[in-house]
């Protein structure tokens, strides 16, 4: 069985921004193919996983760059499973150019779970095998957590439609990079950003009204919030920047 797997993209032109370097939501748009590739090739299809009512929910991801990819370049994305604590799933990544030189690495935490009930599954309850790889790339992932204390201020409000929703029927774990992104200024969008961490808490679907909210740069980060109107946590974030 395929322990770890590797693709090669090239990045294309609706991957990059106004800088020609590749948009974090399409890197993590990228990460997530791979990760659907892995599990496909392992002989487990994503009909497979309906039929028996099971889905991928993303809990928690970071991921750590030291230098990003421009329009036409290569990357290399290796990922692999560290298997299962509790009721959660590890999946580690690796990035390289084409040089085979590294340039990242991501961590996440995952759930299975009931796409009716839209609850948490053991692990055990997954019927296919999935091999494990138990190398990490990083120390254990903790939750994204906005510092206590810190001062957040409304950005703007955002409504969920048709271009963000995914075929689990809710927006999706990448579009929320470019949520994040949204809430920067045209000053910031020019700086280096080396890292990216996210925490998901409440899934977003079709016409859920989100509020962005965000702090000043503290400690080389941006902290980054999406509330509901009724003050539910959809998400907390922190944009890492050089």
């Amino acid at each position: 069985m395929i322990a770890i797997w590797t693709e090669n993209n090239m990045i294309q032109s609706d991957d990059v921004d106004f800088n020609s370097v590749i948009r974090w939501s399409s890197l993590l748009g990228l990460m997530q193919r791979a990760a659907d590739g892995h599990i496909e090739a392992l002989g487990v299809s994503r009909e497979q996983l309906v039929e028996h009512g099971m889905g991928w929910m993303l809990i928690t991801l970071e991921v750590e760059m030291t230098s990003l990819l421009r329009y036409m370049d290569t990357i290399e994305i290796s990922t692999w499973s560290r298997g299962s604590k509790g009721a959660l799933w590890n999946r580690d990544y690796r990035f390289k150019n084409a040089a085979g030189e590294e340039i990242g690495t991501a961590r996440s935490v995952w759930a299975l779970v009931d796409i009716q009930k839209r609850k948490i599954m053991r692990p055990s309850a997954f019927p296919y095998e999935v091999p494990v790889h138990t190398e990490s790339v990083g120390s254990p992932l903790d939750k994204a957590v906005i510092p206590e204390g810190t001062l957040m201020e409304d950005t703007y409000s955002h409504t969920v439609r048709y271009s963000g929703i995914d075929s689990n029927g809710h927006l999706n774990n990448a579009r929320y990079a470019d949520l994040c992104w949204d809430t920067l200024t045209a000053e910031e969008l020019k700086k280096n950003v080396t890292g990216f961490k996210i925490t998901y808490h409440q899934e977003a679907r079709l016409n859920d009204e989100m509020t962005l909210r965000r702090s000043s740069v503290e400690n080389n980060a941006i902290y980054v919030q999406g509330l509901s109107s009724e003050g539910a946590n959809f998400f907390e974030a922190a944009i890492v920047l050089e």
